[in-house]
């Protein structure tokens, strides 16, 4: 297919669909403006137009991790009690980190040395984390946690974040039941922690 010169919503749409599935597929090193082009059927003009240059390519991918991290939380059910809400809401962020691997990795260890957030940028994860602090808020208004609601969330996802690392990179554990074991005991650790 020759490279089409209509800068559109479409194009932009299948230049950040075609470069998640390279990152998904092919990992960070075949991230190459030109390889993505390519593929999209595009020039790396077109590239650098739409998203100024590789970086903006890359941030976009940086604000689809959250946006796709916080539909994985509002699709789960609701659990009637709190506390289990919100761990379940934890692992709903090692399913994520698991099924979504790169992605996790463009979201937290910032793999590309194109692109580094800047902190307003980085306020792009701040629907996943007042997610997270509704949960507990939601703990706090049955009297069953103490502490201040963002510092228990902050301490959940960093602990998250921390398993979640771990695991995508094979050190936590060689079985799915360790690890599933870990991730639970570690967050029920956590919770009861901050119980009243």
């Amino acid at each position: 297919m020759p490279p089409t010169k209509e800068r559109t919503p479409e194009l932009r749409n299948r230049i950040l669909d075609v470069a998640l599935d390279t990152l998904v597929t092919q990992g960070v090193a075949a991230m190459t403006t030109r390889r993505i082009a390519a593929l999209a059927g595009t020039s790396p003009p077109a590239i650098y137009e739409l998203f100024g240059h590789k970086a903006g390519l890359v941030r976009e991918l940086f604000y689809e991790g959250f946006r796709r991290l916080l539909s994985a939380f509002e699709q789960r059910q609701t659990n009637d009690d709190p506390i289990a809400d919100l761990i379940e809401t934890i692992l709903t962020f090692r399913d994520f980190a698991n099924s979504n691997p790169r992605l996790f990795s463009v979201m937290y260890a910032q793999p590309f040395e194109v692109y580094e957030p800047n902190p307003e940028e980085r306020h792009i994860g701040d629907s996943t984390r007042r997610f997270v602090v509704e949960r507990v808020e939601r703990c706090q208004d049955t009297g069953l946690l103490i502490a201040d609601p963002a510092d228990i969330a902050h301490g959940l996802l960093g602990l998250a974040i921390g398993l979640a690392t771990q695991e995508t990179a094979g050190w936590l554990g060689s079985t799915e039941a360790t690890r599933s074991r870990r991730w639970s005991t570690a967050v029920r650790a956590f919770v009861e922690g901050s119980r009243r």
